[in-house]
């Protein structure tokens, strides 16, 4: 990926990630498979960006976290939303909905300019 495209990945992991955890409940490693599974191979994100990320939106109140421990396995630090963190989801994507309207009327003007 491009640099543009690393930054518009960082600028949008926060609602990509509340996104994810509205359906439920996911440890980290389980965030990163599921975002890889469902938006390809250029969206893999390693720990050192998803972590601080992580951290930020628990800091924010937007996420709560509980440990749990399977038979057999190491601890895992499960990630879950908020109401608060819902309300944060509801905000970017209208932001971000917003954001792409007015990049696409403008990429469409151009277009008809040509």
């Amino acid at each position: 990926m491009g640099a543009i495209d690393r930054e518009l990945k960082r600028g949008t992991l926060e609602m990509m990630l509340l996104k994810l955890l509205a359906k439920g409940p996911m440890y980290g490693y389980q965030l990163v498979s599921t975002l890889e599974a469902q938006l390809g191979p250029e969206f893999q994100i390693k720990e050192g960006t998803l972590y601080p990320v992580l951290y930020r939106l628990e800091d924010g109140g937007f996420l709560e976290t509980r440990w749990e421990t399977v038979e057999r396995g190491a601890p895992r630090k499960y990630y879950q939303l908020t109401d608060a963190g819902a309300r944060q989801l509801q905000v970017l994507v209208g932001e971000w909905k917003a954001f792409v309207t007015r990049v696409n009327a403008l990429l469409e003007k151009e277009d008809e300019q040509e």
